[in-house]
């Protein structure tokens, strides 16, 4: 009969594992550097933020922002999200409710049940069944003849 052990036997000689620090926070100066990863991020839910939030590649806001948002990425709208200010990006649905102005370089979502109060101004904007948008478009660019309005089903 064997006799029992709580605890199995360490077997490895190796030296244990030492924390090393995240490289998407660095630690020190009030300039903090944000290395985002592929996945993109979030604000859930719950999340409030006054001031101006700014991000690289894919943002999902489902909580509430008061100022700018500024990017050369893709931003979403979640259904819960509130925002009050001006967004610039590349491009972005949305699903929430915004307050401001929208200045997109590539193409704009408004999907159901999203409320839209302000401008949009973008290269091509797509506007589903059951949105609400009080405000105008600045549909195409500059070179432009004609917008590039589609209905969902052309998308």
């Amino acid at each position: 009969m064997q006799p029992f052990t709580r605890f199995p036997r360490r077997r490895s000689t190796e030296p244990p594992q030492v924390n090393q620090p995240d490289p998407a926070v660095a630690l020190g100066s009030s300039n903090r550097t944000f290395m985002p990863t592929s996945s993109g991020a979030l604000l859930s839910r719950g999340v409030s933020i006054k001031g101006s939030v700014k991000f690289l590649n894919e943002l999902l806001i489902d909580g509430e922002v008061e100022g700018t948002i500024d990017s050369t990425g893709t931003l979403t709208i979640g259904e819960h999200a509130r925002i009050r200010g001006e967004i610039r990006t590349k491009s972005m649905k949305v699903r929430g409710t915004v307050e401001g102005n929208i200045f997109v370089t590539e193409r704009c979502e408004l999907q159901a049940s999203c409320t839209l109060r302000g401008d949009v101004e973008a290269p091509r904007l797509v506007v589903h069944e059951n949105a609400t948008f009080l405000g105008n478009a600045k549909v195409g660019t500059e070179n432009d003849s004609r917008p590039d309005v589609r209905l969902p089903s052309q998308v």
